[in-house]
Parts: C-alpha cells; structure tokens; sequence
C-alpha cells in the first residue's frame, strides 16, 4: 500500500517533489517487477508416476520399451554407440544392472570413475540421446556375472547368509546403497534427469521369503532420497510373485509374454502396473555347450502382444557385451556346475562387438510398424574391424618359477579365506604314510592339475564331477603333492550361490586327510602380469605363460583365435580378455580396438594344461 501511496503521490504533485522524494520513489522502484523484465517461469521435469495398470508420463500413459545393456560389459568408448543402436531398433529406454562386486573389490573401496565402471557417465549418454534410464542395482542380480554381482568378500566370514536379513551381509549392504544412492538421486527425472525406474533385488522369489529383507531394502532407497518408482521382477508364477513382489511397486516379470502372465501378476498384485522386465530375444551359454540359439518365432510373436496390448517391456539383453577378466559367472542347474562362457553375446539382437542381427532388423521392423508416425533413426554404422597376422608365440615364464610368498594352515584353505577372489592357487604337502593310491579332493571349486614331485599326472574337474585321481607309486621318501586349482566363475543363481573357490573341504590320499599345507595365491591381476620375468622353467610341467607379438598400422576391433591353446586365458597389452577353454564353443576372444596400439603390441597367454608354443590369429 505504501508503495502505491507514494506513486499516486508522484503522479500528482511532481513538480513539488523534493529530491529527497525523488530518491526514495527511485529505491522503491528497484524491487517492483517491470514488464518484460520478470525472469521466465522454469519448465518443471517430466512426471513418471505409477498408474492403477499403466506408467504415467506427464500424465498420460506411456509404454516402455527397453533394451537393456550392462556398461560394464561394455567399452566406455562405445557407450553411445550401443545406446544409439537401441534407439535406431525403437527403444525409448535403455537398462541397466550394476554389479556390485565391480565397484566395490575391497571392503569400503568403491570405484564408480574409471573406464566403464562411470555409471553417471553412462546414465548421461543416455539422456543426451534422448532416452530414460531404468537401474538395476541390485544388490543380488543374477546377470550370469560373477556371483550375481555380490562382492567375493562376504564369502570370508565362514558362516554368512546372503540376500536375507544376516547383519553381517546388511551392513555390507547398506554401505553400497548409500553410495549408489548418492551417486544417482540427481539423474532422476524428479531432479531433470533420465531415471524413471528402480529395481529392488532381482528374481527374489526364485530364492528365498524372507520379506522383512526385501521391505527392508525398499525403505533403504527411499530413505536414501530415492523418490521416483520403484518395481520389482519374478517369474509369472504365484509362488515367486507372493515371495518377491512389494506393496506399492510395479511388477516385472521374467518374462511377460502372454494374457495368461499378466493375469497372475495383476491377480498377486492388483492396481500397479505390470510388465515384462526381461524378454528374451537370446539366450546365455556355458562352456561344453553349443551356442544357445533359442526360438525366434515365439518370441516375436510375444513382442507383438506386448505391442499391441500396450503393455510396457525390456528387452533382456539388446546387447550383452563381454565378460572381461574374471567376471563371467555360472548355474547350478540339473547338470551341476556350469560355468559361463566369457562372450555375453546372448544371440542377441546387437552382437558381441555392437553389430545389428537379423533379430535386430526384424524387431526394427515389428516396432516400427506398430508406430507408423514415429520415423526411426538410421542405424549407426558399424564398429571397425581389423584382422591381425598369424602371431607366433613364445614360452618365457611359468607359475612355478613365480612363487609368491607361502600361506601355511593344517588344512586348505579357500580362496576367500585368504582375501582372494578370483584367479589360481598352489596347494602343496608332503606325503606322510600314505604315498600312493586314491588321492580325493573333497569339494573342488573348480578345476586342478595334479603333480607328483614335478611330474603332471592328470586333471579334476568339477564341471564334470571328477574330483578324484590315481597317485602313482614313487621312488622319492618324501613324495611332494602340488595340486593347482582355478576358481572359475561364482554361482550367480540358485539356493547355492554361497560358491568359495579353490579347496573346499579336505584332500584325502585312500581316506587318510591329508594335513600341513603351503598355498600360493595368484589373483592374475593386471600388475601380476607386468612383473612376469623370463625365466629358465620346465617345459614338461604345464602352468606356463607365452608370450608374442604383433604390428599394427592402425586400431581397430578383432577377434584373438586360440583353438591352438587348451584352457587358460589371455591378455592384450597388459588388459584380460577372459578365459578360454578347448571344450567351446567359444574359440575366439573379443579384443576392443581401445586395448590395441599403433605399432608393437603384446600378447600374454597363460595355459594351465599346454607347454608347447602355438601360433595365434
């Protein structure tokens, strides 16, 4: 009111109007709002909210269609790549698991900056190519990457439960989600961002009921400032839908593909959306398998249901990627141990190395057809490839003339127990009484190469359940048993996942235990690598490194052969591609073009059952 008193006063009597008066009129004007001056009101973001049967954009009901890829499987380089290919088949969003145990190796030591462990990166890319983000953060994903992406670690404490309410397992778990929570609470599409969903756990109800774990967890992200949808996946069956599913979070199914699912679901669950968070285009493959190469009619045929019934999905996977290093996990099935391959291709829609399929093409047009006004992108074109000479290789070191410093214990020890996760390890004892016969690995997690003083005598394997191996007679008083075991990947599925590598249970020689044991650890970490020497070694005695290499005039993607070698794995300049293994089906090994250099680069392949040198292309 002052304010108009002054101006009418103003207007009326200007020509009385002191310069005192003058200066106060002009002080008051500075805070009243002019025309044309007023800041534009701010677009508020998007809104992405849960429907009685729907998801809500903005009001409106909106289908997703997803493809999921994993950014750790994936060169950070080729991110947009990827993403553009989803976006160029129809996707308007692309998902995502984080694995645990890829960011956080060490108790409390996360690393969500280098290479492709950026998930804020990634999410980024995401939304400047103008797609949302669904995350999958676990802490348990399945993903047939090493033990479902819990951290190796928890394994240490000798009696610890998984993915229930056991507080040594919580604390750990708490610890990860403040993290991830603080990393990805502004990439929400509350905050602007490109993150409309968030998964809680993944498949619980193919495990276990413990529902004060799965609540506990939902209240966990909300706490921790997660405001955006949160959902659910299981498989379409009453059982895993009473076990896993949440009050107040949309329903996933693994997969949805007909009326009869959806049915089941909505009856679980009545007024959240439900829809199929994993459909299949592919399938996963172990080793000793042929190619998983699954029905491609059925699967389109649920796809145009999903389509035409407007019901939102995710492809599981668009793209698969690669297990690197360590990092591919195994199924405990009817057929026991089965140990993944280290290609995630999945004979999925977009290759291994980022190439569209027949599937790719064919979905491309399923989805486009079913959106005539929407035009597609042109579909990015693909990666460069570059094929390197025949290599001849060299053996230059072995894992017995590399010995780290010994850990002594009466009886075995396993991996984890030592604070390894991953990689090899030296058993060594001598013979006391018994000095031949029945020699018997109790529990062998996953596969050894048996000598007797020096002297190779034959292999177990779990994979194949042989666990046991004839000792020879020996001329020697005191006969040196060395038994070199590789954990391969950690169970990521089923009641077993609890999974310690190396020896389990005890070695018996003709039921007598055997006691008093060195062990060597070697992790075959990238600085492992760096430090091999040459040295003067025993060629007759398999565990040897080979060392060659070749020129490039320029970089680009290949594949290493080795249908050469036996078992073992392999690394470009100092970087691990991941196993391989002459039962197959898998005989060459994806080599980004990022690992590779302009003019010498190195390769290193560590066979544990071969000592002869053979060529690779």
């Amino acid at each position: 009111m002052e304010t108009i008193l002054y101006i009418t006063q103003y207007q009326t009597h200007k020509t009385q109007m002191s310069k005192r008066y003058l200066f106060i009129l002009t002080v008051l004007f500075c805070f009243i709002p002019m025309n044309g001056q007023e800041k534009a009101p701010q677009t508020p973001p998007p809104t992405f909210v849960l429907g009685k049967s729907e998801f809500h954009m903005d009001g409106k009901p909106f289908q997703i269609i997803s493809g999921e890829m994993h950014f750790a499987r994936i060169p950070r380089e080729y991110w947009r790549h990827r993403i553009q290919m989803a976006k160029a088949m129809g996707c308007n969003t692309i998902a995502s698991y984080i694995f645990w145990n890829y960011h956080e190796i060490k108790p409390g030591k996360f690393d969500f900056k280098t290479w492709n462990r950026d998930l804020v990166a990634f999410a980024k890319i995401v939304q400047e190519e103008g797609m949302w983000f669904i995350l999958r953060p676990g802490p348990y994903v399945c993903g047939e990457w090493d033990l479902g992406g819990l951290p190796p670690y928890l394994l240490k404490i000798p009696d610890i439960k998984l993915r229930c309410m056991d507080p040594r397992y919580m604390k750990a778990v708490e610890r990860y989600i403040n993290v991830v929570a603080k990393l990805v609470k502004p990439l929400q599409i509350s905050k602007g961002g490109p993150m409309i969903l968030l998964q809680v756990e993944n498949e619980y109800g193919s495990y276990g009921n413990d529902r004060i774990y799965m609540q506990t967890l939902q209240q966990m992200w909300r706490e921790k400032g997660i405001e955006i949808p949160l959902y659910t996946s299981d498989g379409a069956t009453p059982h895993m839908l009473e076990a896993g599913a949440l009050p107040g979070c949309a329903v996933g199914l693994d997969p949805g593909g007909n009326q009869e699912h959806f049915d089941i679901a909505v009856k679980a669950r009545p007024n959240v959306p439900v829809f199929s968070g994993e459909s299949y285009p592919g399938w996963l493959t172990h080793w000793g398998e042929p190619w998983a190469k699954p029905d491609t009619a059925t699967f389109y045929q649920q796809i145009r249901y999903l389509l035409q019934n407007n019901k939102s999905f995710n492809f599981y996977v668009l793209h698969g990627g690669t297990n690197f290093g360590f990092t591919a996990g195994a199924n405990s099935g009817g057929k026991g141990y089965e140990p993944d391959i280290t290609s995630y291709d999945y004979d999925a829609p977009i290759d291994e190395q980022g190439n569209p399929t027949h599937k790719f093409y064919a979905l491309r047009q399923i989805i486009s057809s079913h959106f005539p006004e929407k035009k597609l992108p042109q579909v990015p074109q693909p990666v460069k490839t570059v094929r390197i000479p025949a290599t001849a290789m060299q053996a230059f070191t072995s894992v017995w003339d590399n010995l780290p410093k010994a850990i002594t214990a009466v009886q075995p020890l396993t991996f984890e127990a030592i604070g390894q996760n991953q990689g090899f390890m030296l058993y060594r004892t001598t013979l006391i009484g018994h000095k031949s016969g029945k020699l018997r690995v109790q529990q062998l997690h996953d596969y050894a190469t048996v000598f007797l003083n020096g002297t190779y005598i034959g292999t177990l394997d779990r994979r194949e359940g042989i666990s046991s191996i004839d000792l020879p007679v020996s001329d020697i008083q005191n006969p040196v048993l060395e038994i070199f075991v590789e954990g391969m990947g950690h169970i990521n599925f089923g009641p077993e996942i609890i999974d310690r590598k190396g020896i389990t249970d005890k070695v018996t020689l003709n039921n007598m235990t055997l006691m008093n044991w060195e062990m060597y650890p070697f992790p075959m970490d990238d600085n492992f690598i760096k430090k091999l020497k040459n040295s003067a070694f025993k060629p007759e005695k398999p565990g040897i490194f080979f060392k060659g290499k070749f020129d490039l005039n320029e970089v680009a993607d290949t594949y290493i052969d080795l249908s050469n070698y036996t078992k073992g794995c392999i690394w470009i300049n100092g970087h691990n591609l991941g196993r391989y293994w002459n039962i197959g089906p898998q005989t060459r090994l994806y080599c980004p073009a990022v690992w590779l250099k302009k003019g010498k680069n190195e390769v290193v392949i560590f066979d544990i059952n071969q000592n002869e040198a053979q060529g690779i292309k």
